[in-house]
């Protein structure tokens, strides 16, 4: 249960249709609803004596206060009317991912309902939605809740489809997964139903690329620059043992050339974080291999100079002792 719905009170065992219908809604219900638990004449009491809120045509808050995100989720899903569900970056919010835009709040519906789906004027308070139709809405892609939505697994797909960009996209995917909150099986027994979704190309290829061990967008960027690049595609995520004996794990690795990159999700960081960093590259460098270093915003900004000096370090390694001139080709 969410923690918007844990803070209301739960209705006692006398509670009647009525006190379990506006829980269950967060106080948000249809007119037909209304009027079909207390009578069209109470229901115009309530609004008359501001009571209650007409939030648009047809849909109703058994409030007199701003709307809330629980109920804006379900206002979001009524006034996109029948087999209305939370989709996209919405629906994987309510299945526990966090980090993502709350907005807008993107709705499933049927596609058999009509092609034309005009939403009603909404108050100043109330998020956009946009509704989306589909003929591929499985049992198993749905999700049952309060309001209904889909399953993470479905609205990583759908959420990465209707993203603004192939960054935001990869984002979505890449955090849901870095969670726990959806494994890779699950997005390709999605997306194998799904075979004309949007950016479908990008979306298999980037969860082709956590099944290889990517565990961040700043790796998938780096897979990316290789395969763009034409260099050979490096082990990711690759633990090593430091000389404490503790465990380390590197962000890719060329083991041929002895090559090691890392790619610093954030400018700033921490003075220890910073000194125990420095100290781990040091060790790297004592052992005889040899370390690079980007920001992630450099591999996305340019990443020909990324590139370059990958190659530089690859043909550079060449001359070293030991050296195995078999790579791994880039996939």
């Amino acid at each position: 249960m969410r923690e918007s719905l844990r803070m209301r009170n739960v209705p006692g065992p006398e509670a009647d249709e009525v006190e379990w219908v506006v829980f269950e809604q967060a106080a948000v219900l249809t007119t037909a609803q209304a009027g079909r638990l207390l009578g069209p004449g109470i229901v115009r009491g309530h609004l008359r004596q501001c009571r209650w809120r007409r939030i648009c045509r047809g849909v109703l808050l058994a409030e007199n206060g701003r709307l809330r995100r629980d109920q804006q989720l379900w206002v979001a899903v009524l006034v996109a009317g029948r087999g209305g569900r939370l989709a996209g970056a919405a629906a994987a919010i309510e299945g526990g991912v966090q980090g993502l835009r709350n907005e807008p709040i993107d709705v499933l519906v049927p596609a058999e309902r009509g092609r034309s789906i005009r939403l009603p004027r909404l108050p100043a308070d109330m998020v956009q939605v946009r509704v989306h139709r589909t003929t591929v809405l499985p049992a198993n892609h749905q999700h049952v809740g309060q309001p209904p939505r889909t399953t993470v697994a479905r609205a990583v797909i759908d959420g990465a489809a209707w993203a603004g960009s192939d960054d935001e996209a990869r984002f979505l995917i890449t955090r849901a997964h870095q969670q726990g909150r959806v494994t890779v099986d699950e997005l390709r027994a999605v997306y194998d139903v799904l075979p004309r979704v949007r950016r479908r190309r990008l979306i298999t290829t980037t969860v082709a690329d956590i099944a290889g061990g990517a565990t961040a967008l700043s790796e998938i960027d780096l897979l990316a620059l290789c395969r763009r690049h034409r260099l050979p595609t490096p082990d990711l995520q690759v633990r090593r043992t430091d000389e404490a004996g503790r465990n380390r794990f590197v962000d890719a690795h060329w083991a041929n050339a002895r090559l090691l990159v890392e790619v610093d999700g954030s400018h700033h960081m921490e003075v220890r974080q910073w000194t125990d960093d420095m100290l781990r590259q040091n060790q790297i460098w004592i052992s005889g291999d040899r370390i690079l270093r980007f920001p992630a915003s450099l591999v996305r900004s340019d990443p020909v100079a990324v590139a370059g000096q990958i190659r530089a370090a690859l043909l550079a390694a060449r001359h070293l002792p030991g050296f195995d001139a078999a790579e791994k080709p880039a996939a």
